[in-house]
């Protein structure tokens, strides 16, 4: 099994999205240490602990090399760990583990190329991030991603008549991908376009600066989906895979 000790040894080992963007815990001074990553078999597996509030564990390649990767890292890493692989790839693995199981699935979008921006939407300053919490906090009480935590790298808002209606952030960015995170509207304000705007303009300037962007959704958000669908992004679902004894234990998902 090869380290990988750098987001492009990553890159240069595959082509996965999912894997690159999750290589950001290898970067000196990560908020979370403790990243790491391997090849074997043509796989990629990168530990990265914290990434969008779980320590996850993402992996991608051939499917015996991730078994391995996979078989070899979980017990190192605990309960907490959150295995991902697209849901076509688990598919693969799960029956090359019989004590690990499908836990849960979500959504991963991503795009590459260009997008123009739009116009009404700007970065917020640092004395407008109060409001955008608060909006979050309104909008989303469960929201991954808020102002000033670790991984929140800047934010932008829209306005209608000085008052913010509408946030999302550039979060847990890493170097070879964007991260579109904490998309929220006002509710008076939904069906103007201004959450389209709003991802529109986070999105141009992710791509200005990284060669893709990509985020996660719900799955059963079919509205959202469809929203980011139109923006460019394509949509892959990503299961996490435990071994059976853990998933025993957990608490039941909400």
């Amino acid at each position: 099994m090869r380290a990988l000790p750098t987001p492009d040894d990553v890159a240069a080992a595959s082509p996965d999205l999912l894997v690159r963007w999750a290589a950001q815990a290898l970067l000196p001074g990560h908020p979370a240490p403790g990243g790491a990553a391997w090849e074997h078999g043509g796989a990629v597996g990168v530990h990265a602990p914290a990434l969008n509030r779980r320590d996850r564990l993402v992996l991608a390649g051939p499917p015996e090399g991730v078994a391995a990767i996979l078989r070899d890292r979980i017990r190192e890493h605990g309960p907490d760990l959150r295995p991902l692989t697209t849901t076509a790839l688990a598919d693969e693995v799960l029956p090359l583990l019989p004590d690990f199981v499908a836990w849960g699935s979500f959504g991963w979008m991503e795009r590459t190329g260009r997008l123009p921006t739009a116009p009404g939407v700007r970065w917020l300053r640092e004395d407008e991030l109060d409001a955008a919490e608060a909006l979050l906090r309104k909008v989303n009480p469960h929201a991954y991603v808020l102002p000033r935590e670790p991984g929140a790298l800047r934010w932008a808002g829209s306005f209608v008549d000085d008052v913010l209606v509408a946030v999302g952030a550039d979060a847990w960015t890493a170097p070879h991908v964007g991260f579109l995170g904490g998309v929220a509207t006002h509710p008076d304000f939904r069906r103007r376009g201004l959450s389209r705007a709003l991802c529109s303009f986070v999105v141009h300037e992710l791509l200005e600066e990284h060669p893709a962007c990509a985020l996660m959704v719900d799955g059963e958000n079919d509205a959202a989906i469809a929203s980011y669908r139109g923006l460019g992004f394509a949509y892959r679902e990503v299961t996490i895979s435990l071994p059976s004894d853990v998933v025993a234990v957990l608490p039941p998902r909400n």
